[in-house]
């Protein structure tokens, strides 16, 4: 009995310990928010014009047919295609130690090129990608309303992810927290 009591209590440890390095792997939740936003930003200027979504696909007793034709820029398809996959985007980012011995999330061209420990870079980049999963998670709802609403712009997804939504930045911090500097 004493033994299936040890066992519990260093599976619970484990457990405990898991839990609280997952939490604590993304130290500056500000600069990895932005890093996020700027993936985001890309999406959104990337986006090619679309055409309404025709859904009108049944045919009436008459033989006309029945549905809605939605505007693009407010579907729920623009939302999932802007979304979806951003988190195994952010796999492309990793921590590198700046000149100024601050440390910046940088989107990563080329791995070879990268002056920092690759081991050390890419488990910071799939920290980058976990947190960006838990943050879509807890502002998913809010995020594709305002994008379908049109009120996240081109150069504001870091004010409106970091600082409206998820409260990861002040607002007098602003998006210096991100290198734009591709490697």
């Amino acid at each position: 009995m004493g033994t299936k009591i040890h066992k519990v209590s260093i599976f619970l440890i484990a457990a405990i310990l898991a839990t609280l390095s997952l939490v604590s792997s993304v130290d500056d939740k500000c600069a990895a928010c932005n890093a996020v936003a700027a993936e985001l930003e890309i999406g959104l200027s990337n986006e090619k014009p679309r055409n309404h979504l025709d859904m009108r696909h049944r045919l009436d007793s008459k033989g006309q047919r029945e549905g809605k034709v939605i505007d693009y820029r407010v579907s729920d398809l623009r939302v999932v295609e802007l979304l979806d996959g951003l988190c195994d985007k952010m796999l492309d980012y990793a921590l590198e130690k700046l000149d100024s011995g601050k440390r910046a999330w940088i989107k990563v061209k080329n791995w070879d090129n990268l002056r920092a420990d690759k081991r050390e870079a890419r488990a910071s980049s799939k920290d980058i990608s976990s947190f960006c999963g838990r943050l879509l998670e807890e502002t998913e709802d809010e995020l594709a309303e305002w994008i379908k609403q049109g009120s996240i712009e081109t150069g504001e997804v870091s004010k409106a992810l970091c600082q409206d939504l998820s409260k990861h930045c002040s607002k007098t911090r602003g998006s210096s927290d991100i290198d734009d500097k591709e490697l």
